[in-house]
């Protein structure tokens, strides 16, 4: 991902495709800007490129620079908080689309947005990494990770490898599922060949069809009977529930509330131990 957080009349035109324009709201309260000639030069330059934040944007600021997203975090918004030092809400233009999503963004060395020498101290452990995976993937949002390059224009070499690890991680916890499936209505149920232990469930809808999932429950079989273990709102995208580990026969997703008949495009279980 290519994120433009510099003044706007010097990042525009471009060579090459960009996939993110960002506009950050450090420094711009009380400012009034002509956000239609802003935009208008981005569509001109950039026509595919998402554009955070302001104007008329298709992604929105979370709120805070943790990498943490609020549960649940639906995808439609009507005004966003514009930057750390002002609660006041974004005035985005009226074209700006309803479906208009979260990004999380966040250091990946703590508080430190750029470069500083002996500092790898400050390095986030992989257990905080994969924390906040959970709870900004995890919540249907988009991750922003911030990788600074130091003094030589290179990324340090423990903060590329740490990368590498928090890659290999996720895959590790969440690429090898132990039972998938997908459909619509009202419930969905796997049933695993032999009894195994969980400690992931992964949900996606097809959000082709926008988030109609407004209550969801998860059930597993064990022992003869149903017990519920989770109680969840939004999934939109992506929603990843990390279990106390549960030995199961069966797993049931029931979608308790709705705005249309769902269409759920992944229920998975994993076992990550």
């Amino acid at each position: 991902m290519i994120s433009i957080a510099a003044n706007w009349r010097n990042c525009l035109p471009a060579d090459g495709p960009l996939v993110e324009i960002w506009f950050d709201g450090a420094g711009s309260e009380g400012r009034e800007y002509d956000w239609r000639r802003i935009i208008g030069l981005v569509k001109q330059h950039q026509p595919e490129a998402m554009i955070f934040n302001m104007g008329a944007p298709t992604i929105r600021w979370v709120g805070n620079e943790d990498g943490l997203a609020p549960y649940p975090c639906w995808n439609t918004a009507k005004t966003a908080k514009g930057s750390m030092f002002s609660e006041a809400s974004l005035q985005w233009l009226p074209e700006t689309p309803d479906w208009v999503p979260a990004e999380c963004d966040v250091p990946i060395r703590k508080n430190h947005w750029f470069w500083h020498p002996n500092d790898e101290q400050s390095l986030l452990t992989l257990e905080q990494l994969m924390d906040i995976y959970y709870r900004s993937v995890g919540h249907g949002a988009t991750l922003l990770l911030n990788v600074s390059p130091d003094n030589r224009g290179l990324l340090p070499e423990v903060d590329a490898k740490r990368l590498v690890e928090f890659g290999d991680e996720i895959r590790r916890r969440l690429s090898h599922p132990l039972a998938e499936i997908k459909g619509c209505g009202e419930m969905l149920e796997l049933e695993l060949s032999e009894a195994a232990v969980i400690d992931h469930v992964e949900l996606m809808e097809d959000i082709v069809y926008g988030e109609r999932v407004r209550q969801y429950t998860i059930d597993v079989y064990a022992d003869g009977e149903w017990k519920e273990i989770v109680n969840g709102s939004a999934i939109g995208h992506k929603k990843i529930d990390l279990l106390t580990p549960v030995n199961v026969e069966k797993i049931r997703l029931r979608l308790t509330e709705s705005v249309a008949n769902p269409i759920i495009r992944k229920f998975a279980v994993f076992c990550s131990q």
